[in-house]
């Protein structure tokens, strides 16, 4: 699931550093509305704003976990 995040979130955002432990602060609020977007339309998941935190958008890893919880809750 990782690796799929990582190609759907590169295509959408070339220039931000998924692998960067602080992917919260290289992005600015239209790069977090589209990786809430795709997560939601790639999974179809519901997620809004209250999900857009700096500890679901960390890095990588934090947004599979996002993705994992939402998806358990379904």
């Amino acid at each position: 699931m990782k690796e799929h995040i990582r190609k759907i979130l590169e295509e959408a955002l070339p220039l931000v550093d998924f692998d960067s432990d602080f992917l919260f602060s290289e992005l600015d609020s239209l790069g977090v509305a589209a990786i809430l977007m795709k997560l939601s339309d790639e999974y179809d998941i519901k997620l809004d704003a209250s999900d857009a935190t700096p500890m679901n958008l960390k890095n990588l890893d934090s947004l599979v976990s996002l993705v994992e919880r939402k998806l358990s809750t379904r």
